[in-house]
């Protein structure tokens, strides 16, 4: 494979998705600091504005657009293609970082909440990708990058919408950096574990789980997530820059990935046995209450 020299980022545009907090904020105030130009797209107009204002206040020589558009509309992410494309026939750095979680067994969600998980999760970035690639390399030296989860690594019980559309972001991935590696473009498939972001509250909840088992479930969550999304983004960063192919970040996406190579087969029970353990303890104070 095509060996690429160190990305660049000062003077190129950087497309990124999913910027409005989390690691997609952090990203961008990354990607300003380092010289580059954005394009920043968040369904979410009243987070995405101040982002850009801080930075367009930082960074003032900077070119910074926002578009606020829901990706899991398939009209609006091609309307967003068309408009980068039209505005910036170049790009140097594409990142496909937004993304919605869904808890529920699979019987306990709808078909429709499972293929909003995955036009966002997976469409969009499909077809962001699609679009966007004469622009990505129109310049030699593009990169993309795709950011999958701890759960394109490992499938746990209840997240049959969520593992599915990671699990083939990262296949996406991974295919398309042997696709792109002769035309210069790099791409980069990044796996974060418990990332201190909204997710857990931004969480659509399947239609049919028991109520008293939304709130504990969440909290569970939310628990997990407390890794600092600004030190997440910024090893992303570096992985781009030296044109990394994947990228675990925290010690809950790499001891999960670990024990699926050692147990292929295996590790699922182990996931599955501390996910119930997880989930139960998270219950008991619940059901204490609604006995009161």
């Amino acid at each position: 494979m095509t060996r690429l020299p160190e990305y660049r980022f000062a003077g190129r545009t950087a497309v990124l998705t999913g910027a409005a907090s989390g690691i997609g904020e952090q990203l961008a105030y990354g990607l300003a600091l380092r010289g580059s130009d954005l394009v920043l797209i968040d369904v979410d107009e009243d987070r995405l504005n101040p982002v850009a204002e801080r930075i367009r206040s930082a960074h003032p020589a900077l070119r910074v657009e926002t578009i606020v558009a829901d990706l899991s509309d398939r009209a609006a992410v091609e309307s967003v293609a068309a408009r980068v494309l039209t505005e910036h026939p170049a790009i140097g750095l594409l990142v496909n970082n937004a993304g919605i979680a869904l808890g529920g067994r699979f019987d306990q969600v709808s078909v429709e909440q499972f293929e909003k998980v995955m036009n966002v999760n997976f469409r969009a970035p499909m077809l962001l990708t699609h679009a966007l690639l004469p622009a990505l390399t129109a310049t030699p030296g593009g990169h993309l990058i795709n950011v999958s989860s701890l759960f394109g690594l490992i499938a746990p019980p209840g997240q049959t919408a969520y593992s599915a559309s990671k699990f083939a972001l990262r296949g996406l991935s991974e295919s398309l950096r042997g696709e792109l590696a002769d035309r210069g473009v790099g791409v980069t498939t990044v796996h974060p574990g418990g990332i201190r972001t909204r997710i857990a509250e931004s969480a659509l909840v399947g239609s049919h789980v028991p109520e008293e088992e939304i709130e504990p479930n969440r909290k569970v969550f939310a628990a997990l997530l407390s890794y600092p999304a600004d030190k997440a983004a910024e090893q992303i960063l570096r992985a781009v820059a030296k044109r990394k192919a994947r990228l675990l970040i925290a010690s809950s996406a790499k001891a999960p990935d670990l024990l699926a190579r050692l147990l292929p087969v295996g590790h699922a029970r182990i996931v599955r046995a501390l996910t119930t353990a997880s989930v139960s303890r998270g219950a008991r104070p619940a059901r204490s209450v609604v006995r009161r």
